[in-house]
């Protein structure tokens, strides 16, 4: 397990360098300039005046040479600066990622637990109004954009005081209480097409253990239905909801940026918003690679949680 999980942290490393590659190409693909943004509208400078300007922020130099220098810093731990504040980049992101995190797994947690129970119950009732009506939940679920969800929260529960943050963020260590209120409904409307997603997956995964010998054996040695459920159905039906999960945790974090905009949240999203209105490269090129970073780790921490839970897995990772 140890050489899976060291082979797993080598593979980081072409796949940042890939993304590093196509996002510092690809940011300066934007319409607009990052010196014009910088100037404004209200400042006019001439020809001279910009060739200078861009000397001295050493955007004269072709693309390919500014990234090879930029990679050199990279490794050595060093981000950049934001062309618009002058601070460094990475402590700026260290200071919104919390938030953002937070909101993922909030959101995750949220996902998984309208979506595991309603795939099965969907799987057990037999009775087809129930099992429609999950079933058309699920894909209301899939086909709600999280913008407009999100909206229509915020336009809807506006009144509840304290449930919609709108500027008025508190910390999690501050005030857990309220920083869990606060999060709610903006991860609801991250997770709930997530939900829908693993609601669908454990149904089928279900119906499809339910029919295994074992369980008929299971059901024919007397054990409580609830044991047979829990104990041999469940633990074999959700390894597929695991994987999904867990893949799409790194779209749940690419899914906050939208939603931290919508309810004023300080996170990391809303700064690669800024970030990109601004043309600031230096911090949108970080925050894409941090997103990256953690998009890639909880792949492996799923693939680990998989093995954990299937002991087949183990297996084959011990003889590879």
């Amino acid at each position: 397990m140890g050489r899976y999980i060291f082979r797993r942290l080598l593979s980081l490393i072409p796949v940042l360098l890939g993304v590093s590659i196509i996002v510092f190409f690809l940011v300066r693909l934007i319409p607009g300039s990052a010196l014009q943004m910088y100037l404004g509208t209200q400042v006019e400078a001439t020809p001279e005046q910009m060739e200078e300007l861009r000397r001295i922020f050493g955007e004269d130099r072709p693309v390919p040479v500014l990234y090879v220098e930029w990679l050199g810093r990279l490794l050595r731990g060093d981000l950049g600066y934001s062309l618009r504040t002058g601070r460094e980049v990475l402590p700026d992101i260290l200071q919104r990622l919390p938030l953002s995190i937070e909101l993922t797994f909030y959101a995750l947690f949220l996902s998984l637990i309208i979506g595991i129970p309603l795939g099965i119950l969907s799987a057990l009732k037999h009775d087809p109004v129930t099992d429609v009506s999950i079933r058309i939940t699920g894909l209301l679920g899939l086909s709600l954009p999280q913008f407009w969800l999100a909206s229509l929260m915020v336009i809807a529960f506006s009144g509840f005081r304290g449930w919609i943050p709108m500027g008025n963020y508190v910390g999690l260590f501050k005030a857990p209480l309220d920083n869990l209120r606060m999060l709610f409904f903006p991860s609801l409307a991250i997770g709930i097409g997530l939900a829908a997603v693993i609601m669908r997956y454990t149904r089928n995964s279900m119906l499809e253990v339910l029919q295994m010998d074992y369980i008929r054996t299971a059901q024919a040695k007397g054990l409580a239905k609830r044991i047979v459920i829990v104990r041999h159905a469940l633990r074999n039906a959700i390894l597929p909801v695991i994987t999904v999960a867990g893949f799409n945790t790194g779209y749940l974090l690419g899914g906050a940026i939208v939603i931290e905009e919508v309810f004023a949240l300080p996170g990391m999203g809303r700064l690669a918003l800024y970030a990109i209105y601004q043309r600031d490269y230096s911090l949108i090129q970080g925050i894409v690679l941090v997103i990256a970073t953690l998009f890639v780790l909880v792949n492996l921490v799923t693939d680990l949680i998989y093995a954990a839970v299937d002991p087949r897995i183990r297996l084959e990772t011990r003889e590879s």
